[in-house]
């Protein structure tokens, strides 16, 4: 039986939602390294809507991030709520806006962000059982503000950003600097994580690292 790995959502576009080459490329790579993707997001409304040819707010507009998900998911999606760790065996963050403002509000509050109750008990719930997950572009800021004010102190990278590094090492992690095309791990606490977008120039790039990332949560599943 295939290993299945929770793909965790936040929208449907990088401004307001998930990254959608990270997502797809995610989601691609989980299936042709033998794995099965469970997708999934929380069922809340979108921080806001953005209009993706202008990147301005759309004020007055309105969208649901499980809703709006679903469009990448091609309609098979869960609620995050209704997931545990039992139910998969792995857990990936594709990166996006979404979650820095939908699973998170780290796009609003930097290091005195808060995460979605459901996502920081996922995330909790995987480490727990000593399951592997996985963080691409700024989707791992948001995993170092789960176990900000615990006794885990994952290693985590956004690629280079001195800033969001900084961020990231205030909330109790390690920042380490990676190229776009690869990824770290934290053996000891089975997480792996990539720039991606932000630090990727192309679609190519990106995928290489995220591809690299996915095959190696796979090997510790």
């Amino acid at each position: 039986m295939k290993k299945k790995i929770g793909v965790v959502l936040s929208g449907c576009g990088v401004y307001d939602g998930s990254e959608i080459h990270e997502a797809v490329i995610t989601l691609l790579a989980i299936e042709r390294g033998g794995a099965s993707a469970v997708c999934m997001a929380p069922n809340v409304a979108q921080m806001h809507v953005v209009n993706h040819m202008t990147g301005e707010a759309m004020e007055g507009e309105q969208r649901n991030v499980l809703v709006e998900s679903a469009r990448i998911a091609r309609g098979d999606i869960k609620d995050i709520a209704e997931v545990s760790a039992d139910d998969i065996d792995g857990l990936f963050f594709p990166g996006g806006f979404g979650a820095a403002k939908n699973l998170s509000d780290f796009a609003v509050s930097g290091e005195n962000c808060k995460v979605h109750p459901e996502v920081s008990r996922l995330v909790k719930e995987i480490r727990a059982k000593n399951k592997p997950q996985g963080a691409v572009c700024i989707a791992p800021a948001m995993v170092a503000k789960v176990f900000d004010a615990t006794d885990i102190h994952p290693t985590l990278t956004i690629g280079n950003d001195k800033d969001v590094g900084s961020k990231i090492e205030s909330m109790g992690s390690k920042h380490e600097e990676c190229a776009v095309q690869d990824f770290i791990v934290d053996e000891e606490n089975k997480i792996v994580s990539g720039p991606a977008y932000m630090l990727g120039q192309n679609i190519a790039e990106v995928a290489d690292g995220i591809e690299k990332a996915v095959d190696r949560l796979i090997k510790m599943l």
